[in-house]
C-alpha cells in the first residue's frame, strides 16, 4: 500500500474563503467517489497559525505504484489539482505503508 500525502500553501493574498479556493476544496472533497483507486482519503484544512504550516493537507492511499499513476492521471484528479494550481504551491509525500 502506498501513502500519497499533500501539503497546499496558499499564494500570498489568496483566502480560504475565496470562492475559486471553495471550489477547489470541493473538487477535491468530491475525489473518492470518482477514483477506484483510492483506498482511504482525507483533507482538511490547517488549523494551527504557526508560520512553517501549509494551509490544506490531503492524506490519501492506494494499493500499489500501479494504482497510483492511475490515480495521478485521472482526469478528475488532474481537473481538481489544475485548480489548486491558479492559486497554492505543494509539497508530496509518497511512501509505502
Amino acid at each position: 500500500m502506498i501513502r500519497h500525502l499533500v501539503l497546499f500553501k496558499l499564494n500570498d493574498g489568496v483566502l480560504r474563503d475565496e470562492p475559486r479556493v471553495r471550489e477547489a476544496e470541493a473538487a477535491f472533497r468530491a475525489l473518492p467517489d470518482q477514483i477506484e483507486e483510492l483506498t482511504f482519503w482525507e483533507c482538511a484544512w490547517n488549523i494551527t497559525d504557526r508560520p512553517i504550516a501549509h494551509d490544506f493537507a490531503i492524506n490519501s492511499a492506494v494499493a500499489d505504484s500501479d494504482a497510483l499513476k492511475r490515480y495521478l492521471e485521472h482526469p478528475a484528479h488532474q481537473a481538481a489539482a489544475d485548480r489548486w494550481r491558479e492559486f497554492a504551491t505543494w509539497v508530496i509525500a509518497d511512501y509505502e505503508i
